[in-house]
Parts: C-alpha cells; structure tokens; sequence
C-alpha cells in the first residue's frame, strides 16, 4: 500500500477543495512597462500631419545615405517604396515633351519610362535573391529605386542646359553630366547591395545594375526638346 502511494505522489490532492471562505488572490495584469512601450510605437493617434513630416524625414535620410553611399544597414532596415515612386514619377515627368514624341519616333511616354524602371528593378532584384543574396525583395527594390536620385537630378540639369539650345556644347556638358550620375548610382547602388552577395558572384549582381542605370542615362542624355 505504502508502495502505491509512494507512486502517485500528487494522489491525495484530488481530495483537497478550497473553501468559498478562502479568497483566491491573483495579478494577471499586463506589466505597466510593456503596454507603455507599445504605445510608443503606435501611430494610430498620430495626427495627419506628424505622419507625413514623419515619412518625408524618413525619405530625406535615404536620399543623404544615396548622395554620400557607404556601408550602411539603414537604408536596407528601414526601407520603403515612397522615395523610388516619388523618384519615378519625377523621371517620367522630365522625359515628356520631347522632340521624339511630337514626330512618333518611339520617345519614351510616361507609362514606358514607369514600366522600364520598375520591371528593371523586379528583374535585378529577382536575380540578386536567385544568386544567394540575404536581403529582402523590397529592400532591394527601395535601394534600386533611391539610387535613380543622381540621375534624375541629371535629367533636371540637362533640361535647364537644353534651354540654351541643344549644340556641341550643350551636348558635352550633358554628356558629363550623365556619366557622372551614371557613375555615382551605379556606385551607391553595389555599395548597398554587394554586401549581401556571396564574394564569388558580385559581378554578376553589378553587371545587371550597370545595364539598368545605363539604359535610364541613355534615355536621359538622348533626350531632345522640341523644335
């Protein structure tokens, strides 16, 4: 019998009931520190306003790590699909009312310039994760998208110049320019990008890039006002 009971150790407290007289006391509360700290980051009583300075602050950053690219996660951890639109949109805009869409020899429109780069961006990225790369598809998307900085900047440029008339020296201030911005958005874009490849593949990680910012300078610097 002795051995029994010795077997089942918790046998005897299914016979125990608590009393109705005994109060049963308890905390199941959530701790004070951890709904404080969700209510930090909750923007859901945020004014309009604060969201959108928040957001432009947020894209002005990226365009800074853009401008003066070095090895940086910020850039990759905080990314976002505004700055490549906003970046986009302006292109396309830049490259209308030229002389190749007045005399439909096949200018690049809106939608085609629209189409080019974020096609490009989806095949680059795509073949970046094919080649082992870590970083997501959006975080290569948001650095491919924000690289276009230099050279729609150099689109901006190259419409004031073309306002001087379109001779040898216009194109020749264009034509650096261009490689310039060419040049330094292929450079910020590998620089983000390679350290998230594998060291035996980052050429062919680049060489897509180069094709993608050479055929968006190629646009640019091809680009005529109308006559």
């Amino acid at each position: 019998m002795a051995a029994a009971e010795s077997s089942r150790p918790f046998s005897g407290l299914s016979d125990v009931s608590i009393s109705e007289d005994i109060p049963v006391e308890g905390d199941i509360s959530v701790p004070i520190d951890s709904s404080r700290k969700d209510d930090d980051f909750s923007t859901l009583d945020e004014p309009v306003k604060e969201t959108i300075l928040r957001d432009l602050r947020a894209v002005g950053k990226k365009f800074i790590h853009v401008l003066y690219p070095k090895r940086s996660s910020a850039l990759l951890r905080d990314w976002d699909l505004w700055g490549p639109l906003l970046l986009c949109v302006t292109l396309a805009l830049l490259l209308q009312g030229g002389a190749a869409d007045n005399d439909d020899q096949g200018g690049p429109q809106f939608a085609e310039v629209f189409v080019i780069i974020w096609f490009g961006s989806i095949i680059i990225t795509l073949n970046s994760k094919l080649l082992g790369g870590t970083i997501s598809f959006f975080q290569s998307l948001c650095v491919l998208g924000y690289c276009i900085l230099p050279l729609t900047a150099a689109m901006a440029v190259c419409r004031i110049v073309l306002l001087s008339g379109s001779g040898k020296v216009s194109f020749a201030v264009r034509l650096v320019v261009v490689t310039a911005s060419f040049g330094w958005s292929t450079f910020a874009s590998t620089a983000f990008l390679t350290g998230s490849q594998p060291p035996n593949r980052k050429a062919l990680v680049v060489y897509p890039v180069f094709l993608f910012y050479f055929v968006i300078g190629w646009m640019i610097l091809t680009f005529s006002p109308p006559q």
